[in-house]
C-alpha cells in the first residue's frame, strides 16, 4: 500500500471513530484537507518569519512568497495524498490558480479588511476570514479542482 492509500485509510479510520454522529457528515477528505492545510499554514508562517525576520524582505513580498509556496505545497499534497488525483495536471493547476486568486482577493484581503473596517480587531478579523477561507478552499478543491478525479 502506497503513501496515498495509507493517508486516506488513516483519515477514514479516524473519521469513523468521531463521536455524536459526526462520522456521517465529515468526509475523510475533509479531515485530510484539514491536516494538510494546517501543516502548510505552519510552513507559510515559518517561511514568512524566515523571509521577513531573517532576510529582511518587505512584509508584502514575504507574505506573497510564503503564501505562494504554502499553497503550491498544499496543492501537491492534496492532489497526491488526499484526493488521489490522476487527471492531467495542467488544467487542474490552472483551475487551482483561479481558486487561489479568488481566495486571496475575497477572503485574505476582502473579508479581513471589511471586518477590520467595521472595527473588529485585525487578528480576529484574519481568523474569521481564515475560517471562511478554509470552507471555500475545501469545497473548491473537492468539487471543482479535483471534482473529476478518476480513482
Amino acid at each position: 500500500m502506497g503513501p496515498a492509500e495509507r493517508f486516506h485509510r488513516a483519515c477514514a479510520v479516524t473519521v469513523a471513530r468521531l463521536p455524536f454522529g459526526l462520522n456521517t457528515v465529515v468526509a475523510p477528505t475533509f479531515l485530510g484537507f484539514a491536516v494538510i492545510n494546517s501543516a502548510t499554514f505552519g510552513i507559510d508562517l515559518l517561511l514568512l518569519t524566515v523571509l521577513h525576520g531573517g532576510f529582511g524582505l518587505p512584509v508584502p513580498l514575504a507574505v506573497t512568497a510564503a503564501y505562494g509556496c504554502a499553497f503550491g505545497l498544499a496543492y501537491i499534497l492534496n492532489r497526491t495524498l488526499n484526493f488521489r488525483s490522476h487527471t492531467a495536471v495542467g488544467p487542474q493547476v490552472a483551475m487551482y490558480a483561479v481558486v487561489v486568486v479568488v481566495n486571496y482577493l475575497v477572503f485574505v484581503l476582502g473579508v479581513s479588511a471589511a471586518l477590520s473596517a467595521l472595527g473588529v480587531e485585525y487578528h480576529l478579523s484574519r481568523l474569521a476570514a481564515g475560517a471562511c477561507e478554509a470552507v471555500y478552499m475545501y469545497c473548491a478543491m473537492r468539487w471543482i479542482v479535483f471534482g473529476r478525479t478518476e480513482r
